[in-house]
């Protein structure tokens, strides 16, 4: 099994706070592994939130619904969490998306991902587009839209989320780390 969905790892309310602490956080342009600017790729913005402060029980959260994800469906050897949390948005306004990529990559760190995350923050009609999609190979599986429900796949995995058509969509990611894949 490649991917896994938790219904409600955040209420609603746990979203909207999410979103509040990434609004106080600086935003910059989203880039490729490695930061290049790639705006055919990927259009949006992302702030990160640390792991320790404020923003300590979003990580908290992330790690134990990633711990029993990860028992029940992947069983992979993850040993750590060396990237912080990422707040991604997406906007009508330059059709915001990311096109199919996967987040294993070059760099020290990327080439160590072995789990991904992605948490839904946004109302689900409060956009349209933006859906997040994942390549299984031989069927596109979409991740559930509702609010706090969380996405987990194996890091090389492709997917996407395509461009967002009317309003925004704002989502949490957090990668896990361990020893390649063997």
């Amino acid at each position: 099994m490649f991917t896994h969905f938790v219904p409600r790892l955040f209420t609603s309310a746990e979203a909207a706070d999410i979103v509040r602490l990434a609004e106080q956080g600086r935003q910059n342009h989203g880039g490729l592994v490695g930061g290049v600017q790639h705006h055919a790729i990927r259009r949006a913005g992302i702030t990160w939130l640390d792991d320790q402060g404020p923003a300590s029980w979003v990580m908290e959260r992330i790690v134990r619904g990633i711990a029993d994800a990860n028992r029940e469906a992947f069983q992979f050897d993850i040993t750590e969490f060396r990237e912080r949390l990422q707040v991604a948005s997406y906007d009508e306004s330059d059709e915001g998306h990311y096109d199919w990529h996967s987040d294993i990559g070059d760099g020290p760190i990327a080439r160590q991902r072995k789990l991904t995350i992605v948490v839904q923050l946004s109302e689900p009609e409060s956009y349209e587009g933006g859906a997040l999609e994942i390549n299984l190979g031989s069927a596109i599986q979409p991740a559930p839209r509702g609010v706090g429900s969380a996405t987990l796949f194996a890091s090389f995995m492709p997917h996407r989320v395509t461009p967002v058509t009317r309003g925004r969509r704002i989502s949490l990611t957090c990668w896990c780390h361990g020893p390649r894949f063997r």
